[in-house]
């Protein structure tokens, strides 16, 4: 089932060309990693699938549906979630702001929205921290309460605009390792400039310059060249190979092409580490009240 179909997209900023001529279906259950230079429109393409920007050429179906007929059943994660550390709200609080539906502002949250939150907060490890403030959290901990925020929509797609931003290493590897754990059953999408999302965690890769270059990357070890006993993977031989419009396991013009022959649609996961939903929060979190 393809979750997110682009086919010959162009968008400018007044006269200046950002995106041209973009193609890209993703899958369900893919893990999509989007990478290339500053500038080179990752975050306006988010933009348009999101339906924050309106494209004039082209066109986007988030699972088949318009972009903005397709948000309730989109989760995202914003580049900067920094926050006001002096603002007195606590972390329960933040996840319930992700509720797209039966939201009650004039009377708070009722039974079934703090359920909900909870067990998002129970997906990403930080249940415990449900009553503590937000400002009080590392920075790996606050991108772990946004994630669960965005889980709060019940995505069928999971968008992170640079994720691990600003955070140590071994805050880096938890998250990619919950995306990885909640990729079982989500489509995740990243922008990253991180090259080990590409080779630990993502099964199809995106290089955005202007122009997009498509990679099924499912079989690491045919896809990327290694050097040495010991697998060694050169970064420099691996950006150019994702920035070039083909490869010895892809075949791209620019842009992505669906080739069922070579496509595969397994989800990357971790047998010793799989995470499922809870089983509170399927009955009671996921169902609608």
């Amino acid at each position: 089932m393809n979750v997110l179909e682009i086919k010959n997209l162009s968008f400018a900023y007044e006269k200046q060309m950002v995106l041209e001529d973009i193609t890209l279906t993703v899958e369900e259950k893919d893990f999509l990693a989007i990478i290339g230079p500053n500038g080179g429109g990752k975050s306006t393409l988010l933009k348009l699938i999101l339906g924050i920007n309106v494209y004039k050429k082209g066109s986007i179906k988030v699972l088949g549906k318009a972009p903005k007929n397709s948000l309730t059943q989109i989760g995202y994660v914003p580049q900067n979630t920094n926050v006001n550390t002096d603002f007195p709200i606590k972390v329960i609080e933040v996840v319930m702001m992700g509720h797209v539906e039966g939201k009650r502002p004039l009377f708070g949250y009722g039974k079934h929205e703090v359920l909900c939150a909870m067990g998002a907060l129970e997906q990403v490890g930080m249940a415990n921290f449900a009553q503590t403030k937000i400002g009080s959290l590392s920075g790996g901990q606050r991108q772990r309460v946004m994630i669960a925020r965005a889980l709060c929509a019940h995505p069928q797609i999971l968008i992170l605009d640079e994720p691990t931003s600003s955070i140590d290493i071994t805050g880096q590897r938890e998250i990619y390792e919950l995306l990885k754990q909640l990729n079982t059953y989500i489509t995740v999408i990243v922008v990253s400039h991180d090259i080990s999302v590409i080779l630990e965690y993502a099964n199809k890769a995106a290089h955005v310059n202007k122009n997009l270059s498509y990679h099924d990357i499912s079989d690491r070890q045919s896809t990327f060249h290694t050097h040495g006993n010991d697998g060694h993977f050169c970064e420099i031989e691996l950006l150019q190979m994702l920035g070039s419009d083909s490869c010895n396991s892809c075949t791209s013009t620019g842009s992505a092409t669906n080739d069922t022959s070579n496509t595969s649609t397994s989800s990357v996961t971790d047998s010793n580490s799989s995470v499922s939903e809870p089983a509170e929060a399927k009955q009671q979190w996921r169902l609608k009240p």
